[in-house]
């Protein structure tokens, strides 16, 4: 895939020219690099000046000296608006199954103002930043290359791994949830043999869905989604004759599991970047990125607060019930038995649709990053069907390696390194706006950079506070594994200049490091 040249030689977007035409432009457009965003570019003809934010014609778009890949020019495996929505609301909800610890850690009110303030200062500034760097970066190695265009490629490295890994230990925690749902109903998948054949079995399946194709799983995940969805719909519709308002506004401040509600809440709510490093799979990114993020956001806020509602208000509160796979029992208790069979399903449904949209996330990352040269160039290696092979065969083999762990112990793991990752990606982020004012961004925020500034605060005192209630195991088990990063690049180095393995940086990616004038000096 190919991105912006955020160097001195900064780029404009054009409709599809000839390239030598676009250099010529491009070398005008070096006479104007201090021109404001918002001052036209005069040396350049009418209609080829930088669109304005959220605005993008139908075209698709290419870059000055963008070379189109064969891959990129076959549209037919390129994921469209409605399928990108759903593949977002999978890498960051896939419906309220999980969402039942807030109530145990905090109570019917908490639990929901949480999931009604936490997007606010979470979910909308991390949506916001992925599709102006996303749109700004059109590649697979998605967060990484931000990171790396910023900082430099030591930390774009160590971006890629803490994200990938959390990634991957988010990925385990699916067929988890998709056995404790069952096991109410099959008592055998509660733990031993069968538990563990079962979860085998699964990842197996699941990642054979993957190899198949992109352009299935986003379609896989907008049917997933619609059917995950639907039996919450009919359970609040039951419910309504059975809601006591009064039930909502049960709190106690004093008797509240900070370290279970905050992580609870984080992951419920995160990994909204994870669909960046899918951007190079979309067909004309800079339109259809940020709206599908747009849409994700309504529909994943959406699907965690109504089913919350129907919930605390129609059933007596026992706050101790409230974990995971408790809302099959609220559906046994409002519909019967058979909503009840209809909400484990759904479940089952939805873990396999978050399942497959989080591998495809990681896998296309490890693709994405070797073909930036920070991976050897086996991981560049595309099945016939387009999918990263060896990035799929090495995310399948962590999950089923760390699906021992319990619902807790992963979420807190994950939300630590996650956090340890955001905190570079909002650095980047407010540095290329500092050191790269004028380079072209089809999606702006608004603000400039003291609007960036802003915009990244809440979120990165919210990071804190989640790294502060941490438990002391997970604390020592995710900085082991920050260290493994900090070395492991390092070696890798070692092991190219040694020519042990083979490395490469794909022709079809600007070297935004070495060119002249590049983004780092």
């Amino acid at each position: 895939m190919v991105t912006t040249k955020l160097e001195t030689k900064s780029s404009i977007d054009i409709p599809n020219v000839q390239q030598e035409a676009a250099k010529v432009q491009n070398d005008k457009f070096l006479q104007n690099t201090q021109i404001g965003d918002d001052q036209k570019v005069k040396d350049l003809p009418q209609g080829e000046a930088t669109i304005p934010m959220g605005e993008c014609n139908d075209a698709e778009y290419i870059q000055i000296n963008e070379v189109v890949s064969p891959s990129r020019a076959n549209n037919d495996r390129k994921l469209s608006l409605l399928p990108l929505v759903f593949l977002i609301f999978y890498e960051v909800s896939g419906g309220p199954f999980g969402v039942e610890d807030t109530v145990q850690a905090a109570g019917p009110l908490l639990a929901l103002v949480g999931f009604l303030v936490f997007p606010i200062i979470w979910s909308i500034p991390e949506a916001l930043i992925t599709a102006e760097l996303g749109t700004m970066f059109p590649e697979n190695s998605g967060y990484v290359v931000w990171v790396s265009s910023a900082l430099g490629p030591y930390w774009g490295f160590q971006q890629g791994w803490v994200k990938w890994l959390s990634g991957v230990i988010d990925n385990a925690l699916y067929p988890v949830l998709f056995l404790d749902y069952l096991k109410s109903g099959i008592p055998a998948l509660g733990g031993g043999v069968p538990r563990i054949i079962a979860v085998v079995g699964i990842t197996l399946v699941l990642t054979y869905m993957n190899y198949r194709g992109l352009t299935i799983v986003g379609w896989v995940a907008v049917l997933l989604g619609i059917l995950s969805i639907l039996p919450f719909v009919v359970m609040g519709l039951i419910s309504i004759p059975k809601l006591r308002p009064t039930r909502w506004l049960v709190a106690d401040v004093h008797n509240v599991d900070w370290n279970l509600y905050l992580n609870t809440l984080f992951w419920n709510l995160n990994y909204w970047d994870s669909i960046s490093t899918l951007v190079g799979e979309v067909r004309n990114p800079k339109k259809t990125l940020p709206k599908a993020l747009f849409y994700a956001v309504i529909l994943v806020v959406l699907s965690y607060f109504f089913p919350l509602l129907a919930g605390t208000g129609a059933v007596p509160l026992e706050r101790d019930l409230w974990t995971d796979g408790y809302f099959s029992d609220i559906a046994k208790i409002l519909g019967g038995v058979w909503l009840r069979w209809w909400i484990q399903g759904a479940a089952a449904l939805s873990n396999m649709g978050t399942f497959v949209a989080e591998m495809s996330s990681d896998s296309f990352q490890l693709l994405g990053m070797a073909e930036r040269g920070m991976l050897p160039e086996f991981f560049a290696k595309r099945s016939r069907h387009g999918t990263p092979l060896i990035g799929i065969l090495f995310s399948a083999s962590g999950v089923i390696l760390l699906s021992w762990m319990s619902f807790q112990e992963i979420v807190a793991a994950e939300n630590f390194l996650y956090c340890f990752g955001m905190i570079l990606e909002f650095i980047a982020f407010v540095r290329l706006r500092i050191k790269f004012p004028n380079a072209s961004r089809p999606f702006k925020i608004p603000g400039g950079t003291i609007g960036a500034i802003l915009l990244c605060i809440p979120p990165t005192i919210l990071v804190g506070v989640v790294l502060a209630f941490s438990t002391v195991k997970v604390m020592i088990i995710s900085l082991a594994a920050v260290a493994v990063g900090l070395v492991m690049q390092p070696c890798l180095k070692r092991i190219e200049k040694k020519r042990w393995l083979k490395f490469s940086i794909s022709p079809d990616l600007p070297d935004i490091h070495h060119d002249n004038g590049g983004l780092l000096h």
